[in-house]
């Protein structure tokens, strides 16, 4: 077996992206770039502090590649959808990225304008610390309301709006010349399963795909979007089998490539996700979506498996599974990108511009507090709302925080006791929701609720004198259905008390199925679609009538029923 050269290396070398642990340049990374000339880096929470020490992070990833000899600049890629998907604006210190509305609040809003400044201030702060790749936006069509990992993800279940929300995001991403990347291609909306825990099986066929799932990335791919993302979900209708798509032929070269004309960087979700590391690893699952058509395997979390991927592209090479001469006409898609988003060497090793920087941020700040009054919603079955009432005490009550999927969950910030119980149960979000509708009102008893619990004798007195009641669910339908009977119970308590139902309100704190599904509801719910903190100050403003309630929920529950009835 012939030996591969250095240039070869190189070459197999820029069809990865991966990940790296710390705040400053691991060893592992180093080595990465400096011995296997990785092309590509993904920025994750766990690197980022502050806006000034990504762009530091950044530029001694880039000076490294240099001295390394790679003859163009990294790919800097970094999961912003914003919303609760959100790895550059999650540092506690507020010093990182601004908190925006995610795509399901961006499409309450009704305004394809207000997504496109949004995703340009995204673009502005993402460049000023040297962030070049977005892996962004959704083009999923969330057709499925018990959909565990996307939901308020999606701009919604109407395929076309969709396709207009991603249009207006990978815009002005581009224009701020960061590469967008539409995911997950072709359609994670339509499946209750966690693609991060196992492998869904979508049973529609390559029509239904053609009316919903493809629609939104039709629409990217006419608009010769930077890169695409395959996602981790079978398609055996369509493949005949149950292949990952991202590691399927039919779907990466045969669909996305010559059916649909798409030219492009296809990259691939994270290879370390259960849908392909169960039964083919991290390292044949690379293998495997070059072999499909990928450009670029991703690898987000695991240095054994880094370098046990690239080795195994390696020997792929040396037998001939993976040809060279493919690999080449797949790298100058990728040099392309690289060329128009990254630039030379000149263009990513930059001072940092703090004054500049600051003056974005404050601006953003209150394009931010915008967005997320806009998004507040009614929802349509609901009592008609009737603000509270500050004159009295207050009753907030919040969900237990329980794990929503691994792409949301922040699991280095949890804190457990000895046998592994959270004891965070309120959750910052929610204890900072507390304390706005503390600064409101007299006083406030705020109950985290959990399921079983009853209704001692004091929370009931405390509610039937309370002149403002607030009742947060957070994804209360199927497998969080126990919050809604918790509510059922609040409320027959309250109805009974002086002011009665008027003096209560439901908020839907993330996917807004929980209380649609309920139809008519006795009291006023309004949907804020996620539990950040900014979200949640939105929805306090709203309900204690400083701000008009101006959005539409972009879901309907009649329609995503029949779509998995």
């Amino acid at each position: 077996m012939t030996a591969l050269t250095e240039e070869q290396k190189r070459e197999i070398g820029q069809h990865f992206v991966v990940g790296f642990h710390g705040h400053e340049l691991s060893e592992d990374i180093k080595t990465l770039i400096r011995d296997y000339y990785l092309g590509n880096v993904i920025l994750m929470k766990r690197n980022v502090q502050s806006i000034a020490q990504v762009h530091r992070l950044v530029n001694e990833l880039q000076s490294l590649a240099k001295e390394a000899g790679h003859t163009r600049p990294l790919m800097i890629g970094i999961d912003q959808e914003n919303g609760l998907v959100s790895a550059f604006s999650t540092a506690a210190t507020g010093q990182a990225g601004t908190q925006f509305p995610g795509a399901m609040a961006l499409a309450a809003t009704g305004s394809i304008e207000l997504a496109a400044k949004v995703s340009s201030a995204t673009a502005q702060e993402l460049r000023a610390a040297g962030i070049n790749w977005a892996y962004s936006p959704v083009g999923d069509v969330n057709s499925d309301p018990r959909n565990p990992v996307i939901g308020v993800r999606s701009f919604g279940d109407d395929a076309v709006q969709v396709g207009r929300y991603v249009q207006a995001v990978s815009t002005a991403l581009t224009a701020g010349s960061v590469a967008p990347s539409a995911k997950h291609f072709p359609g994670h909306g339509n499946t209750h399963v966690d693609s991060h825990l196992s492998l869904p099986r979508i049973l529609v066929d390559k029509a239904a795909l053609q009316r919903t799932e493809l629609v939104p990335f039709a629409t990217a791919v006419g608009d010769s979007i930077a890169s695409i993302m395959t996602g981790h979900m079978a398609l055996p209708l369509v493949t005949g089998d149950d292949t990952p798509c991202s590691l399927s032929r039919a779907i990466t070269t045969d669909l996305l490539r010559r059916e649909m004309g798409y030219e492009g960087v296809i990259v691939t979700d994270c290879l370390e996700m259960e849908a392909v590391a169960e039964k083919y690893g991290s390292e044949g699952g690379a293998v495997l979506s070059l072999q499909a058509g990928a450009d670029i395997a991703m690898i987000c979390h695991t240095f054994s498996r880094h370098v046990g991927a690239i080795e195994a592209a390696y020997g792929a090479a040396q037998d001939g599974r993976l040809a060279m001469d493919a690999l080449e006409i797949s790298g100058a898609r990728i040099a392309a990108m690289k060329d128009k988003f990254a630039g030379g060497w000149d263009n990513v090793l930059t001072p940092f511009d703090a004054e500049r920087v600051d003056g974005m941020k404050k601006a953003h700040a209150l394009l931010s507090s915008d967005a997320y009054s806009a998004s507040i919603s009614l929802l349509p079955e609901s009592r008609p709302f009737v603000r509270l009432s500050k004159s009295g005490p207050a009753v907030l009550f919040t969900p237990r925080m329980e794990n929503i999927n691994p792409a949301v969950d922040d699991l280095e910030g949890q804190l457990r006791d000895a046998a592994g119980r959270l004891r965070n149960t309120a959750g910052p979000s929610y204890l900072a929701f507390a304390a706005s509708v503390a600064s409101r009102v007299p006083a406030v008893e705020h109950v985290v609720y959990a399921p079983d619990e009853a209704i001692g004798e004091s929370l009931e007195e405390n509610l039937k004198a309370a002149t403002s009641i607030i009742f947060a669910t957070r994804n209360g339908y199927e497998k969080g259905a126990w919050q809604v009977e918790y509510m059922r119970r609040v409320i027959e308590v309250v109805q009974g008390g002086e002011g009665g139902l008027q003096k209560m309100v439901a908020i839907s704190t993330c996917g807004p199925y929980d209380l649609l599904a309920l139809g008519h509801l006795a009291i006023p719910a309004i949907a804020t679609y996620e539990f950040t903190i900014p979200a949640l100050e939105a929805a306090t403003a709203a309900v204690y009538g400083e701000a008009e309630i101006k959005g539409e929920v972009p879901v309907r529950m009649a329609a995503t029923l029949a779509a998995v009835a």
